[in-house]
């Protein structure tokens, strides 16, 4: 079973991030949302661990959570707007919101 797992708190408030990480299965998703997206900052050990996420886990953020704290983010994420947000929710058996 698919699951798209969506995070939106800032992953240097908890541990969200690392435990979401943790149990990523190779047909799941992660979308990032809200101050999640923070987890995108070069240098930092959480865009890291996205980066060492095995390339079969698909990685999401949302476009206008990104623009709006002036991120780049690494090659392999996808951008999303919400529309796009509701068609993943869509494509995967399950969503699991981290909150």
């Amino acid at each position: 079973m698919s699951t798209l797992h969506v995070l939106s708190h800032s992953p240097f408030s908890d541990n969200r991030l690392s435990s979401c990480l943790r149990l990523l299965g190779s047909r799941d998703a992660l979308l990032l949302c809200g101050d999640a997206v923070y987890a995108l900052q070069a240098g930092t050990t959480q865009r890291q661990a996205l980066e060492l996420m095995p390339d079969a886990i698909s990685l999401y953020a949302l476009d206008e959570d990104v623009q709006a704290r002036h991120l780049t983010p690494p090659e392999r994420l996808n951008l999303i707007d919400y529309p796009g947000f509701v068609a993943l929710s869509c494509q995967y058996d399950k969503v699991n919101t981290w909150l």
